[in-house]
């Protein structure tokens, strides 16, 4: 057990000094252009694994008030580097045309037996209007893991084939915090400088477009960007909405 313990924590030492040298190479005082900032993260790298590219946004909202909620979903031009499994609630036809379109789980009542037992093999849920008699008993079991289907982000539709194909494309859904923050993983960074910077600017922009009309003064307080194991930068917010 001792051996164990101090191999993890060289480990944890090796990382430390990995992410020393790469903070040392940003500066934490400069807001940087999306597309030096991509290319600077990029540089810094050196992991043994293809890290996340993530971006957090500190939003001028009050989370506490439901008028000043901000929630949506936005397709990445370039994909998110992660194979996305997508469950649909969906009978007949409806449940033909989801599995055409690549989903991997189809069904009702049987799918919502086999999540109540623990089965949640997957990563986006979408129902047909039809189905949400039988999702409803699942909003325990889903609500807590971001998985419930909602109209406001379309994975409550008819149409199941768009929504299965947009999902598997790679769409990122985006909710603010308690503390006014919106994060979320966009790519991965072995995508290309251009590849990173587009879908940055995509994510912004749809936090942008769901700024709430309650929301006074300013609404994007702060945007920066980081990688699994790297440091974070600042984001020039008015070249990056400019671009």
């Amino acid at each position: 057990m001792a051996k164990k313990e101090k191999t993890v924590k060289k480990e944890k030492t090796v990382g430390g000094k990995r992410y020393a040298a790469a903070a040392k190479l940003v500066d934490r005082t400069k807001a940087y252009s999306a597309a030096d900032a991509v290319k600077l993260l990029k540089s810094v790298a050196k992991p043994k694994f293809d890290e996340t590219f993530d971006v957090s946004i500190n939003l001028g909202v009050d989370p506490k008030q439901s008028d000043q909620q901000v929630r949506g979903m936005v397709a990445m031009p370039n994909g998110i580097g992660k194979e996305i499994r997508v469950a649909v609630f969906a009978r007949g036809d409806k449940a033909a045309d989801a599995l055409k379109a690549g989903a991997d789980l189809v069904g009702a009542d049987d799918l919502a037996e086999k999540i109540l037992k623990g089965e949640m093999n997957f990563d986006r849920c979408i129902a047909t209007p039809d189905m949400m008699a039988v999702v409803g008993r699942l909003g325990k079991v889903l609500g807590p893991r971001g998985l419930m289907p909602n109209p406001k982000l379309g994975t409550v539709t008819p149409n199941v084939a768009e929504a299965v194909k947009n999902a598997k494309s790679g769409q990122v859904e985006f909710r603010v915090e308690k503390a006014g923050i919106v994060h979320a993983g966009i790519g991965k960074l072995s995508f290309t400088e251009e590849a990173l910077a587009q879908n940055l600017k995509a994510f912004v922009d749809a936090v942008s477009k769901a700024k709430p009309s309650t929301s006074k003064g300013t609404y994007l307080r702060k945007v920066s960007i980081s990688s699994t194991m790297g440091p974070g930068l600042k984001i020039d917010i008015a070249s990056l909405l400019a671009a």
